[in-house]
């Protein structure tokens, strides 16, 4: 089975969990999610099945959206509600404007530190198995950018809001830096991402919904191809060409846009390659899905 296909994922299961029920309702072993949601957290999660997975290196740079609620007055050494409270509980003093004014602070391209615990690559190791195990963990900031971070509510010692960061965001940390500003402390109480790139949860199905599916009605619920990479422009080749592409040769393509990727279709849907365009419409194809 080869596609993507967008699941809205459960509090309380691992981004991996998810990838096993896939490969167990779909028969497909080669799957794989693009890019981790933490256990506490719910909503989009991509996964690309079979051939697909090759596509993997260009979602790198999808940008997210979330929802949740940040709880001030302790923080945790995860920096989220399934972590241990760190340091004194203090009092939330601060009104809804001030706090506010605080989040106006994480707005625009930052250095962000990630969480220890988290799946931040050490040498090849999550971050989290390394401080887990009593270990150093040199994490380096990271460049973000956040495009939007909003307090809608406050209720009690607890905010709502709403985010769209970069790959490579953390929103766990801006709210224990937030609790910091705060002087009371703060984790993350809840995180539902709503989008990831151009996946929203309109595309997603269930973990239910998957388990109870037939492999057509799944396959049904997978994103046609031409939604896919909407920054590549799309262009159909005949079975000449597309011979040529597979045995990787340039080729000659009706594709007359700047772009530098294109996705090449051999059909409506089927998906052949992403080629790099060499000159004018000369391309050399580099991912080619069979």
């Amino acid at each position: 089975m080869n596609g993507l296909l967008v699941i809205d994922k459960p509090a309380g299961m691992t981004s991996h969990d998810v990838v096993s029920i896939v490969r167990r309702a779909t028969g497909e072993r080669s799957t794989g999610h693009l890019g981790t949601l933490d256990p506490m957290a719910t909503g989009v999660l991509p996964l690309l099945l079979g051939k697909y997975t090759r596509l993997a290196q260009f979602f790198s740079q999808a940008e997210k959206h979330y929802t949740g609620t940040i709880r001030f007055g302790f923080a945790t050494d995860t920096f989220d509600a399934e972590g241990t409270s760190v340091g004194e509980p203090t009092p939330l003093t601060k009104s809804l404007d001030e706090l506010r004014a605080l989040a106006a602070h994480f707005h625009g391209e930052m250095l962000q530190t990630p969480p220890v615990f988290s799946a931040k690559k050490i040498s090849g190791v999550p971050a989290h198995k390394l401080a887990r195990a009593g270990k150093e963990v040199p994490i380096k900031p990271a460049r973000i950018f956040i495009h939007d971070f909003t307090l809608t509510s406050l209720s009690g010692d607890e905010a709502s809001f709403t985010m769209q960061v970069s790959a490579g965001g953390y929103v766990r940390s801006v709210a224990h830096e937030l609790g910091q500003l705060a002087g009371c402390g703060a984790h993350l109480s809840s995180l539902r991402r709503t989008q990831a790139g151009v996946f929203t949860l309109q595309n997603a199905i269930t973990i239910d919904e998957l388990k109870q599916g037939t492999q057509e009605q799944i396959e049904a619920r997978m994103l046609h191809a031409r939604t896919l990479l909407p920054e590549m422009p799309s262009v159909t080749i005949d079975a000449e060409t597309a011979g040529r592409i597979r045995n990787g040769m340039q080729v000659n393509v009706p594709e007359f846009s700047a772009a530098s990727l294109i996705k090449v279709f051999e059909g409506p849907r089927d998906l052949l390659a992403i080629a790099r365009r060499v000159a004018g419409t000369l391309v050399q194809p580099i991912v080619v899905m069979g």
